[in-house]
């Protein structure tokens, strides 16, 4: 993806989220996903669907199970 490209994902998460921490990432030598993060730790990748002519982005994040006992 293009750093034009990527700055309008990184501003569209931000807004949504309400999150100014957000940051999108280019990924070395990878041209079809980015990284998302909040200030330094990695929380997602966005793939580029870019099939039939339709470009869309998917967002996978995964949280461990050792995340969810730092909460609880």
């Amino acid at each position: 993806m293009k750093k034009e490209e990527i700055a309008l994902l990184q501003k569209y998460l931000r807004q949504k989220f309400a999150n100014p921490a957000l940051e999108v990432r280019a990924r070395p030598q990878k041209t079809d996903s980015c990284e998302v993060y909040m200030q330094d730790e990695f929380v997602g990748v966005l793939y580029l669907d870019d099939e039939d002519g339709d470009r869309s982005y998917m967002f996978q994040m995964a949280i461990l199970d050792i995340d969810l006992e730092e909460i609880a």
